[in-house]
């Protein structure tokens, strides 16, 4: 029962996330690109100094951090 209800809620979340419109603010800063596509939620392991780091950059921007991150990786994971 717990883990439909953590599902359910993942699925709520999902969606308001969705709903959020983004662009704006990518177009404000002149960073990055926006795609829309279906979104898949993962995690990973970051080093603290680079997440600060991604955040005082970010915080130029008018950006979060996450938002950062994922702008980044859009734009430069065809170089690899």
């Amino acid at each position: 029962m717990k883990k439909k209800y953590l599902h359910k809620m993942r699925d709520e979340q999902l969606d308001e996330f969705d709903k959020k419109d983004l662009g704006g603010d990518l177009k404000k800063s002149g960073q990055g690109l926006v795609v829309r596509a279906r979104q898949r939620l993962t995690s990973i392991f970051l080093d603290p100094l680079l997440i600060e780091k991604l955040k005082v950059k970010a915080h130029k921007h008018g950006l979060k951090y996450q938002t950062m991150l994922k702008t980044i990786v859009y734009e430069h994971v065809d170089e690899y």
